[in-house]
């Protein structure tokens, strides 16, 4: 976008109507969500009663039933600031956001019912069945509204905001190339351009400085903008703060434009702590809680799977032992959590138990593999012994999958944030492994994009995900893609 096409859509901006929807928008969420409600209860308990008693339900309790968890649904997402544009601009947790609402919701209503004593008074099957037929309704209606407000505002049907924009013309015109602040719904209505020192071509640019804002904080004043964002950098202190004096006497919200080195990252914000304020670009990978509980779920899952596995365990290592000659289990160096080195446990499937410097990756009809090593990798078998890891604290049952230590230092020299993957304990099974990529990685192209769903995993870390991990583990094919 050029200067002339950036003042042309601000002026664009200044003359459209539409944004007045965004002042609607809330009541307009909020009566969907209520509707959506409504109508999922009246149709559960119309199905049910026909089903149960060949008639119709009593109106007046399926409309008291809908009435209140669709009061308490609307009222939750209310109090957690659900309904504001912002929110309807992405479709990132959403569904998350509804399926929480909607539990808190289900065990809030139950609470009323106890402490009126009216749990008598509603059919406990068609609350139980409009909780459950509501999660996936619930789902597919939020999405279907995010959707609908997010393509309106990237059309201008919609505007969340009204920005004016002021600083110099590079930066000014870098802000906007990089975050195309129209595609969240901002409309710019203004841009007002300060001159660099070299363009005063004056003895006095303090004076110049003043000026230019003196005229930018005029023509704020007539837009009327909801922000204004300085896109200024952040080490040119005086001239921001010579900014937010002009424009601290607007009624606007006064906003710094983000620095490059914030787009690297999806959640950067302000923490403060005591007198300090920092703005924090990422936070450990997993936090106190989520460590004892990831830690939990892995001593009481890996220790039940041991036991009913044994039977298991032991055919499958008295196979090892009467195929070929060596070690029926496997010990190699690998790097775990905070790049420590730990031996990792698995079943020998090849005629070979290299642990050096150099190590030569296994390939799908590699002739090192013996005749049950290619089962065991064909169905990961070959996996189970590292139960014990898990067990000994050294690895989890999710994780990025550990590499040798050979393998690990030559690729940390070829990919940029490699050792990222040890912010967290390597694991059995991973995010990368579920989606295919496993096996052989042969080319750097290959290792980069198992290392990039590593990182995806690390920052979107949720015990749930795990959960899921494992399952698709199990029963998805992309997980047993590549193997050989």
């Amino acid at each position: 976008m050029t200067v002339n096409e950036l003042n042309l859509a601000a002026g664009a901006a200044a003359e459209d109507g539409a944004n007045a929807w965004r002042h609607w928008l809330g009541l307009v969420t909020a009566a969907t969500d209520a509707l959506v409600v409504m109508a999922t209860v009246g149709l559960v308990s119309l199905v049910y009663h026909l089903q149960a008693y060949g008639g119709v339900p009593a109106d007046q309790t399926t409309l008291e039933l809908a009435t209140m968890l669709a009061a308490i649904f609307v009222f939750i997402n209310a109090m957690r600031g659900r309904y504001q544009i912002a929110n309807y601009l992405s479709t990132k947790g959403q569904i998350g956001s509804a399926f929480t609402v909607w539990n808190m919701t289900m065990v809030a209503f139950i609470a009323i019912l106890f402490l009126t004593k009216t749990v008598e008074h509603y059919s406990r099957a068609v609350i139980l069945a409009s909780y459950l037929v509501g999660i996936p309704v619930i789902a597919l209606a939020r999405s279907g509204m995010v959707r609908t407000v997010s393509l309106a505002s990237k059309t201008g049907r919609i505007t969340s905001e009204r920005v004016f924009l002021i600083g110099r013309e590079p930066d000014v015109m870098s802000f906007v190339s990089r975050h195309q602040p129209w595609n969240i719904g901002f409309a710019i209505v203004d841009v007002a351009f300060l001159r660099s020192a070299d363009e005063r071509r004056i003895n006095d640019p303090a004076a110049a400085l003043a000026a230019d804002l003196a005229n930018a904080v005029a023509n704020c004043r007539i837009k009327r903008p909801d922000s204004v964002f300085i896109a200024l950098p952040w080490s040119d202190q005086e001239t921001i703060d010579a900014c937010v004096d002009a424009f601290m006497n607007l009624p606007v919200a006064i906003h710094l434009t983000p620095e490059k080195i914030m787009d690297r990252f999806e959640t950067p914000h302000i923490v403060r702590t005591g007198s300090l304020s920092s703005l924090r670009l990422t936070r450990p990978a997993l936090s106190v809680a989520e460590v004892a509980l990831k830690r939990a779920f892995d001593i009481v899952s890996a220790s039940l799977i041991l036991i009913l596995t044994a039977p298991l365990l032991l055919i499958v290592a008295a196979a090892i032992r009467f195929d070929s000659p060596g070690p029926v289990l496997f010990r190699q160096r690998r790097y775990g959590f905070n790049q420590q080195a730990f031996r990792i446990f698995k079943f020998r499937t090849m005629t070979t138990t290299d642990d050096g410097n150099i190590i030569v990756q296994a390939t799908r009809n590699d002739a090192r593999i013996t005749r049950i090593g290619r089962v065991l990798r064909r169905y990961n078998l070959d996996e189970l012994p590292q139960l014990l890891n898990v067990v000994a604290g050294q690895m989890s049952l999710v994780g990025p999958r550990p590499h040798a230590l050979a393998h690990d230092q030559e690729f940390e020299r070829k990919i940029a944030l490699y050792a990222r993957r040890h912010n967290v304990k390597p694991g059995i099974t991973g995010w990368a492994q579920v989606n295919g990529l496993r096996g052989e990685t042969d080319t750097d192209e290959k290792m980069a994009k198992r290392v990039a769903f590593d990182h995806w995993y690390i920052d979107n870390w949720s015990f749930w995900l795990d959960i899921a991990i494992l399952f698709r583990t199990v029963l998805s094919k992309k997980a047993f893609m590549n193997a050989g």
